[in-house]
């Protein structure tokens, strides 16, 4: 599985887009937040001839929901995400106006993903896992061909997510790495919501909020 990765917006977000080799791709936490990076994302889309199938939120807070609504219309995508981050986009309209960032609403979520499912697209097959902890139900996806972890919010490389936002908890979040993250193996490479890839093995012998 190929994995394109996207930096958007003013909180520095991850998009990803991921895809094999039948050309068939899913667009993970798409936060694009203008014309230009609305056009970066459609451009490596277009120029690498891929067929958007899905569109994924892995939560939806607003830095991971901003171009929900372009990329649902663009590509006649519903929103797939857990029913339990309805709450939170919800709320998104309220808290763009805090920061003081233009939002056009994101669509509901009316494709459910949780626990135990697969996504498949391609050739491809991602695991579902429930993380909650940095929100109410952030959901990680998981390839164990390929030995690659999205993982939203929850794992950064030598820290964790904030816990600190409505429906945040630390002792949930802490137990939904140690459950679900640090059983993979430590090859698994870890692409999180902001900064750099990281793997389990490294998370686990240095990141300070798990040794």
């Amino acid at each position: 599985m190929d994995i394109a990765v996207f930096t958007f917006n003013p909180f520095g977000e991850n998009t990803y887009v991921l895809y094999d080799e039948t050309k068939d791709c899913i667009i993970i936490d798409p936060g694009c937040s203008n014309v230009e990076e609305q056009t970066l994302l459609t451009d490596f889309i277009s120029q690498q001839a891929l067929v958007p199938m899905f569109l994924v939120n892995t939560h939806c807070h607003i830095d991971h929901v901003l171009g929900n609504k372009f990329v649902s219309e663009r590509y006649g995508l519903p929103l797939t995400s857990h029913p339990g981050e309805q709450v939170v986009l919800d709320a998104q309209p309220m808290v763009s106006q805090m920061y003081g960032i233009p939002y056009d609403p994101s669509p509901a979520i009316t494709q459910f993903l949780e626990e135990g499912d697969s996504l498949e697209f391609g050739n491809t097959s991602l695991k579902v896992l429930d993380t909650p902890g940095h929100s109410p139900a952030s959901i990680s996806l998981y390839c164990q061909e390929s030995l690659q972890l999205i993982a939203g919010d929850v794992l950064f490389d030598g820290s964790i997510g904030r816990t600190d936002l409505p429906g945040g908890d630390f002792k949930t979040l802490i137990a939904s790495i140690r459950e679900k993250f640090l059983v993979l193996d430590d090859k698994v490479v870890v692409y999180s919501g902001h900064g750099e890839m990281t793997t389990i093995g490294k998370e686990r012998r240095s990141n300070p909020f798990l040794t």
